[in-house]
């Protein structure tokens, strides 16, 4: 009677552990960018975080959900790529809104380089195959992050669908989204370098990241996902743990303060 008792236990208490790790491993990699969200809009402030990670996210996300028409994987990992990319949809939204208010002057750049219709900015009309590409990733409307998101999307959508016989490339594929996804850090870790400082980035932030990317690289060990999913999460963890290098080298080591008004072409976080 008593082993039937400690077996139910057992059961009931690895029913409770499969679900927390379900549940963990969906919304875990969103929690990081609630401080850095919250940090933005009490702020109004969005330089110190690097919109080419929202980019490296989405990439990553939106390739690993098309690996898994070629190659199974737990069902967890699908709906944490869902939930990443309307995360990082949301934090573009956030930071464009914030830039277009402390920019008022700054000229007004489009994806579909449509012409301005503002009174003192006139912009060259430029086609949505023919855009600026010194203004990637640069741009003034969320609507225009949308639409780049969407044609990327389709064509990466396309070319699978049409390769999907090929193991070859289903594998590059995988490969191809779990390391976009493993130098997630390196635009921070630029944006930091560049300006000298890790002020106005979320350190919470970082430390989330580092924590939840060891528990994912984990998770990847013990349900035996692909090799390209562990391998890449344990690089995540580095260059994770490299900006927190950065946290402490310029906390003990102030350096100069760069002026906030480099080029508009650089890799600034916006």
């Amino acid at each position: 009677m008593d082993e039937v008792v400690v077996d139910q236990i057992m059961n009931v208490a690895h029913q409770a552990v499969s679900w927390i790790a379900f549940v963990a491993i969906i919304f875990g990699g969103v929690v990081p960018y609630i401080p850095q969200y919250r940090d933005i809009r009490r702020t109004q402030n969005a330089e110190g975080f690097s919109t080419y990670v929202c980019l490296v996210l989405l990439v990553a996300n939106i390739l690993r959900i098309l690996f898994r028409f070629g190659r199974f994987f737990e069902t967890p990992l699908l709906w944490q790529s869902i939930i990443m990319i309307i995360t990082m949809l949301i934090m573009l939204n956030l930071c464009t809104s914030v830039r277009l208010t402390s920019e008022l002057n700054t000229k007004r750049r489009s994806f579909t380089a449509a012409d301005s219709k503002d009174e003192e900015i006139k912009v060259s009309k430029r086609l949505f195959l023919d855009f600026d590409r010194n203004y990637f990733w640069s741009w003034s409307g969320f609507v225009d992050y949308l639409q780049c998101v969407l044609a990327f999307t389709v064509l990466a959508a396309y070319v699978t669908y049409l390769l999907l016989d090929s193991v070859l490339f289903v594998e590059s594929l995988g490969f191809l989204a779990v390391f976009t996804e493993a130098m997630l850090g390196t635009p921070q870790l630029y944006c930091n370098f560049q300006n000298k400082s890790t002020e106005g980035m979320s350190i919470k932030m970082v430390l989330m990241w580092t924590s939840g990317d060891t528990f994912k690289s984990g998770y990847f060990l013990l349900t035996q996902a692909p090799v390209q999913f562990w391998i890449c999460g344990l690089l995540q963890v580095c260059v994770d743990l490299a900006i927190l290098f950065q946290v402490y080298f310029y906390s003990r080591f102030p350096q100069k303060p760069v002026s906030h008004t480099t080029h508009t072409t650089s890799a600034k976080a916006l």
